[in-house]
Parts: structure tokens; C-alpha cells; sequence
């Protein structure tokens, strides 16, 4: 498995949480690694452009591409045999092989964003920020005549329902089929 970099820097952790980079702990990198990774395990997306060689079965003689935005398709092999650009179209995240409609497809396609999407990296940020600024995962915590009283989203490397909702569209949806 190929590992992504992280889908935000320390520089824009530090200035997200209004401080200097040297402000920030020593573990903000592997911070923003884990969030980066929860970011892309609920969204179901990497965000981070690249390219992928993978074998799809097609499905009533389409292939649909898991990554996305899908950019190019740069090679589509069959039975051993390069196809030719004009023996496949690209539609959005979908691929059909024009004369292999059943054959399995060895496919090299390039997919991803070129940079983080705003609503995608404020998320990464917000859930860092959060883990930095609640390490010891404290209910509550009272010094002197001082107490403070973190919201149960600050509790735990997790995302907040709302951050589960500006995910979701990053998702691929499932189609339903009815049998029978």
C-alpha cells in the first residue's frame, strides 16, 4: 500500500491554530498524519492526486474508477494486449472498454485533486487542532478557581457528526438494484 502524505502541513496547522509553528508539540507531523488518515478512511477518498494501476471487472461492460476526480486514463490493457485510446471511453469516474465489454481490465489512471479541497482540509485541521489541544483526552479539568469543561467532540481522535456530513459527499454512493 502506497503511503499519501499528509493532507495538510504544519505550516497551516500553526496558522489555523493562531500560533507559530514552533509553538506547536513536537508530534504535530504525526498529527496531522493520523487525522489525515481518519479524513480519508470516512470520506473513502485520498484527495491526494496520483496514479494508480489496478485490474477492474467490468460491469455491464463499465468499469467504475474507486479514486476520484479521475484526471486521465494513461493505459488500458486486456487478454496481455494494449487498447488503443479510441477502444475505450472516459466518462466522469467510468470506463468502458468499447470491444472487451466482459473482460477484466488492467487500468492506469491518474485521479485525484490538485490541491486539498477548503471544506476536506478544514476538517484535517479542526480534528488536529483538537487532538493537540486535548492530548491527555480530559472530560474536564479545574486548576485553582479554573475549570474547563471540553465538549464530548474533543474527546479521542474521532470526527464530529457535522465533520461526518462534509465528508459525505466526497463518498461514492451506492446504487440500489431490486431482484426479482
Amino acid at each position: 500500500m502506497t503511503t499519501l502524505p499528509p493532507l495538510a502541513t504544519v505550516d497551516q496547522l500553526a496558522a489555523w491554530m493562531q500560533r507559530t509553528p514552533a509553538e506547536l508539540p513536537e508530534g504535530a507531523a504525526l498529527v496531522l498524519d493520523v487525522a489525515s488518515r481518519i479524513v480519508r478512511t470516512e470520506a473513502r477518498q485520498d484527495f491526494t492526486r496520483r496514479s494508480t494501476t489496478a485490474t477492474f471487472n467490468p460491469r455491464d461492460g463499465w468499469i467504475t474508477l474507486p479514486l476520484r476526480p479521475v484526471v486521465s486514463v494513461d493505459a488500458v490493457t486486456v487478454a496481455g494486449g494494449v487498447v488503443e485510446p479510441s477502444g475505450w471511453e472516459l466518462v466522469r469516474d467510468r470506463l468502458r472498454v468499447k470491444n472487451y465489454p466482459n473482460s477484466p481490465a488492467l487500468v492506469t489512471y491518474t485521479a485525484g485533486y490538485a490541491s486539498v479541497p477548503g471544506d476536506v482540509l478544514a476538517v484535517v485541521l479542526t480534528l488536529a487542532a483538537r487532538i493537540i489541544n486535548n492530548p491527555a483526552d480530559l472530560r474536564q479539568e479545574a486548576v485553582g478557581g479554573v475549570s474547563v469543561t471540553y465538549a464530548a467532540e474533543t474527546i479521542g481522535a474521532s470526527l464530529a457528526p457535522a465533520e461526518r456530513d462534509q465528508l459525505a459527499r466526497y463518498r461514492r454512493r451506492a446504487a440500489v438494484v431490486g431482484l426479482g
